[in-house]
């Protein structure tokens, strides 16, 4: 009689494999930022409880205990995802052909979206208040990644001549601020999709970053003077 092969033992066997019981691990844990994530959104952390968010999903707080730890924890597993995402969009826009402006447009366009999605709105609407020292290190460490690309695609265009000639920390200030708004006021009911407010966003912020609204600027000062 010859042994059961891998493949007809997966098939009969009343036991789950090592990388099925993951996947359902991970599934739990991401139903569970999702439910935590709207209503942190919605309520504020501190109106939100564990237990709010475990009767959401029909399950016990003590399993989310299990699956992510306490509520500051899922707070920032929550902004994680977030951040993830806005260095994704970097890690995109700097793989795009075109110039430094147009990456930096490319990258723009993400950043607004991923801010208006409930992940990312998340990041924006928790103040550092909020945090432990630790939790807050942690997202810190997070954000410089996002804060030096867009610095890089601004020093870069501002280097090859397709964006005007400020100064690139101030720049990105005023850039991520506009972008990071519409995070508290962006309604998923409204008459425009998000990737249709970036582009407007965007086009809007690069009347005051293309190199001719740096030329204003300059004939502007040397008038005053």
């Amino acid at each position: 009689m010859h042994a059961p092969t891998d493949t007809m033992a997966d098939k009969t066997s009343p036991f789950r494999t090592a990388e099925q019981r993951e996947s359902d691990r991970n599934a739990k844990r991401q139903a569970v930022l999702r439910a935590a994530v709207r209503m942190f959104n919605e309520r504020g952390f501190h109106a939100t409880s564990l237990e709010e968010v475990a009767t959401s999903l029909g399950i016990t707080k003590p399993t989310i205990y299990h699956y992510l730890g306490n509520k500051e924890q899922v707070l920032i597993e929550c902004m994680t995802i977030g951040l993830i995402q806005l260095q994704e969009a970097a890690a995109k826009a700097r793989a795009e052909p075109g110039t430094a402006v147009d990456r930096l447009r490319g990258f723009l366009k993400r950043y607004a979206e991923v801010n208006m999605a409930e992940f990312g709105q998340c990041v924006i609407r928790t103040g550092d208040e909020l945090l432990s020292p630790e939790g807050l290190e942690k997202l810190r460490s997070l954000k410089r990644p996002i804060d030096d690309a867009m610095r890089s695609f601004i020093s870069e265009g501002i280097e090859e001549g397709s964006i005007a000639p400020h100064d690139p920390k101030m720049l990105a200030f005023t850039l991520a601020g506009a972008l990071n708004w519409p995070a508290r006021w962006y309604d998923t009911s409204g008459e425009l999709s998000s990737a249709e407010i970036a582009e407007q966003l965007v086009a809007i912020l690069e009347t005051g970053f293309s190199p001719r609204a740096g030329i204003r600027h300059k004939t502007r000062s040397q008038g005053r003077k």
